[in-house]
């Protein structure tokens, strides 16, 4: 679901996006760390925020890094 908003911001189109591996954190709402496999060696490291379910907001990227390794720790940010 966030897939758009990251090509927006990066400005360019993945053709492979797959999470690899992911944490939470609950807040008012749930904040998803992902890691996302985008082709060849590249990662990407996402902050996605789920609003709590009575305000029906979608998901939204909050914020992400770049210029990630397979082997980089996901970490909360």
């Amino acid at each position: 679901q966030v897939k758009p908003q990251i090509e927006e911001k990066e400005g360019k189109t993945f053709d492979v996006f797959t999470a690899v591996e992911f944490k939470t954190q609950v807040v008012a709402g749930t904040n998803y760390f992902i890691k996302v496999h985008v082709g060849n060696d590249e990662f990407l490291h996402l902050r996605v925020f789920r609003s709590l379910p009575h305000e029906e907001k979608p998901l939204s990227l909050h914020s992400y890094q770049s210029s990630k390794t397979k082997h980089d720790e996901l970490a909360y940010f």
